[in-house]
């Protein structure tokens, strides 16, 4: 994905960064984050964000990843950062799919080479 407007407070990203968008939030400042565990970060719930869009005076939740959306407005500690080289239709699978097929795979599973 790539960033096309930055909200007030956005420190991380600009217009125009390469980004994937992740599952589960990623504070970077709290114990979990800074302890590499990053999957435990407790700043937002898991998937979801509170956006900027109200409904009768209470927050509209938005999931994170947007799989078949075209556009989305997702929180900065919702998306990772990465090369601007990196090409797009491939490295949008690690904010999921990868993330999800791995663990299952090699954690759960415990499939092993060949």
């Amino acid at each position: 994905a790539v960033v096309v407007r930055c909200g007030p407070g956005v420190t991380t990203l600009a217009p125009g960064d390469h980004v994937i968008p992740l599952f589960a939030a990623e504070c970077r400042k709290c114990e979990a984050c800074t302890s590499g565990k990053s999957n435990l970060c407790s700043a937002k719930p898991p998937g979801y964000v509170e956006g900027p869009i109200r409904y009768k005076g209470k927050p509209v939740y938005q999931g994170t990843v947007a799989t078949f959306a075209t556009h989305s407005v997702i929180d900065e500690i919702s998306l990772a950062k990465i090369r601007p080289d990196a090409p797009l239709d491939l490295a949008f699978y690690t904010g999921c799919g990868v993330t999800t097929g791995v663990g299952a795979a090699v954690f759960t599973a415990k499939v092993k080479p060949g």
